[in-house]
């Protein structure tokens, strides 16, 4: 009876490792992507506060491609926000997806540690009714 129980455990085992694997890689994967969003955020905050501070009879060129067009302040401020809105969405977004990983694995951490509970309960029990 040893053996199926052995065959059982083994293959939990392989199952949390490759599942442990990729969520790792996983939450790399978010942390990079998290981080690039936070340049973004932060590159859009200090253009916003740069464009703020200037007059508002200043004219302002939006880069496109490989040409500048002449936007009014007000459209380049929105598009600054809206760029800081999506960023910290995107953001929060990752983050619960990384923590939704975290806890997908440790919940098969525990099951794995239950069944070797009552595996070993099992096995004592068989033991000493002997």
């Amino acid at each position: 009876m040893a053996a199926p129980v052995d065959l059982e455990l083994k293959k939990a085992f392989s199952e949390l490792q490759v599942k442990v694997l990729d969520t790792q890689q996983k939450a790399k994967m978010a942390d990079l992507q998290i981080e690039q969003l936070s340049k973004v955020h932060k590159h859009a905050r200090l253009t916003h506060g740069e464009i703020s501070a200037l007059p508002d009879n200043t004219r302002l060129y939006e880069g496109v491609g490989r040409m500048f067009i002449l936007q009014p302040k007000e459209e380049i401020n929105n598009q600054l926000m809206d760029k800081q809105r999506t960023a910290d969405e995107k953001i929060k977004e990752l983050e619960q997806k990384k923590q939704y990983l975290e806890r997908s694995v440790k919940e098969a951490e525990d099951n794995i540690r239950e069944m070797l509970m009552s595996r070993r309960a099992q096995y004592n029990k068989d033991f000493y009714i002997k």
